[in-house]
């Protein structure tokens, strides 16, 4: 299948720069079935009102992100909204400086539908939300210029905030959502600007919100989870499947210095977990995802807070070799060989259906790339798709700019024998006894 040039470059540029692109996942998505089968599990269990909660456990550059994004696609694809964000210093579930306020940002921000791909899309939500009240009311019959139709809207739109009601902050949380509908109606662009600012997380002081909407209550660093269950709950109510959120870069939270404030962001996440596996949560999936020391290491990782200990350590038939892709904790194997020679396969493709010229590769020089890859030392342990792709990628670049060099000479020197450490700010995100290698 031809592959769009703009979604070739993207494709090209995010995999040869070492990050996920957004778009164009199909064309290169290889392997990790049962995977992408076990999340889509979930999918169906959120659409009929129950929840979820995975974490993705691999190596540094194993594919969790590709894997999170893929799944992203999906859940877009089916019905569903989803938000997702990347945790940082400056964002994490629970902080003393609005540090879990601030994922709850970029989380809205980011939230995404089928129409809006790319994220930004509260307000679009929220008037679909309205717009499909009023066209249900019409298709009944009603004309909108019936003096009855405004009052069956107005009691539909109330009946979706009245279950609202009943949730942790679900009064102030319906009282914003009615406060946009009149504004709706009433062509106040104003006023909905600041309620979609209200839900954004943006006001920074009570005093703020009074001024410009007359309410006295915002979203804060305690409460943004209790919001997010909100949403999911109102987003079924707006026609949709459910919310799905994507969490990732947990190594974040392993790097935290100080053990109280890890052990408080590791309360947030047994809190989140215990919501979704119990039952107090409704049409919300979470997935989060880091490395093996993230979650195993017993010092700084998730297993350092016995609570989720417990819950997530694999049984003693896991450790055996037997994959529980049913667990809560998901962990990446190695893309196989032949799945590798499939997915370079794809990239040359692409490669020359970008820059336009015929793909002169064949089955056996793509083998041959992988087995000169694949053979140094220390790769089979150490070498992750990520920098099988950025150098495969590379090669492709420096061939087509120069057509007398060749895969056996640019990968048979000496120099590209052995892997080599490259100690940086990832060291943290590798598995113990592991160190990230490059070329």
């Amino acid at each position: 299948m031809p592959v769009p040039k703009r979604i070739a470059t993207v494709l090209i540029n995010s995999l040869k720069g070492g990050v996920v692109p957004r778009v164009g996942l199909p064309y290169i998505t290889v392997g990790r079935e049962a995977e992408i089968s076990a999340l889509l599990r979930d999918l169906e269990i959120v659409s009929e009102g129950g929840a979820s909660f995975r974490f993705v456990v691999g190596r540094y550059g194993s594919g969790k992100s590709f894997l999170l994004q893929t799944i992203r696609n999906h859940a877009m694809g089916k019905g569903f909204v989803v938000a997702d964000a990347d945790l940082s210093p400056e964002r994490r579930l629970q902080g003393s400086k609005g540090q879990g306020l601030a994922t709850y940002r970029e989380l809205v921000r980011n939230l995404s539908t089928r129409t809006r791909p790319e994220g930004g899309a509260l307000t679009l939500v929220l008037d679909r939300w309205i717009n499909g009240v009023q066209a249900a009311v019409a298709a009944e019959g009603l004309s909108p210029n019936d003096p009855g139709f405004a009052d069956e809207v107005e009691r539909r739109i109330y009946l979706v905030i009245g279950d609202l009601r009943e949730m942790v902050h679900g009064f102030d949380f319906a009282r914003l959502l009615a406060e946009y509908y009149r504004a709706h109606v009433e062509g106040d662009d104003e006023t909905k600007a600041y309620v979609a600012k209200w839900f954004r997380g943006e006001y920074r002081t009570k005093t703020e919100a009074r001024q410009e909407l007359g309410v006295t209550s915002i979203i804060s660093d305690d409460d943004w989870y209790d919001y997010i269950k909100l949403l999911a709950r109102f987003l079924v109510g707006a026609g949709y499947a459910g919310l799905v959120v994507l969490v990732d870069e947990l190594v974040n939270l392993y790097k935290i210095p100080n053990a109280i404030s890890r052990q408080y962001n590791y309360e947030k996440i047994l809190t989140m977990y215990n919501d979704a596996l119990q039952g107090r949560a409704e049409y919300l999936g979470i997935i989060m995802s880091g490395t093996p020391q993230t979650v195993e290491d017993r010092r700084r990782g998730l297993y350092s807070y016995e609570a989720l200990r417990s819950r997530l350590t694999q049984g003693r038939f896991g450790r055996e070799g037997m994959v529980d892709l049913l667990a809560p904790v998901i962990r990446l194997q190695p893309l196989t060989h032949e799945e590798l020679l499939v997915l370079v396969e794809k990239l040359a493709d692409i490669h020359a259906g970008l820059f336009g010229y015929e793909r002169s590769l064949t089955e056996d020089d793509l083998a041959e790339f992988l087995q000169l890859e694949l053979g140094r030392v220390g790769a089979e342990s150490h070498i992750t798709p990520r920098e099988v792709i950025r150098d495969f990628i590379e090669m492709l670049d420096i061939m087509w700019q120069d057509s007398s060099v060749t895969i056996a000479g640019l990968l048979g020197s000496g120099s590209f024998v052995h892997a080599t450490p490259d100690v940086g700010d990832d060291e943290a995100d590798v598995a113990p006894g592991y160190a990230e290698f490059t070329i």
